[in-house]
């Protein structure tokens, strides 16, 4: 499967959410999107490319893409802390574009 592949599966899923991928498809979303795709071969899943993984399904499933992070993030910044996932009114420029602090706890970004 192809980042572009990728983006056409998940799209309508993550729209009918509520997320939509980053507008800055070709600079953003599909390097993020090919990054999901390395990592789900060296891992065997989606970890976040923005992360340290470990490797260990486990350890790591608070980060699998889409992160449990993603949620919150979206609601107060308008964006998942990567940038991928975007709101509406951040794609369409309602809303300020400021970096989103980590919200994974620090015990869990180095197993």
């Amino acid at each position: 499967m192809t980042a572009a592949e990728l983006f056409e599966k998940l799209r309508p899923i993550q729209e009918a959410k509520g997320y939509f991928f980053n507008q800055d498809r070709e600079g953003i979303t599909l390097p993020l999107l090919e990054s999901l795709l390395i990592n789900k071969e060296r891992y065997g899943y989606m970890v976040c490319p923005c992360r340290l993984a470990s490797g260990d399904r486990e350890k790591d499933k608070d980060i699998i893409c889409p992160c449990i992070y993603r949620e919150p993030d979206v609601a107060e910044y308008g964006s998942c802390y990567c940038g991928l996932y975007v709101s509406r009114d951040w794609n369409e420029g309602r809303i300020p574009h400021v970096p989103v602090p980590e919200r994974r706890p620090p015990e869990k970004m180095f197993l």
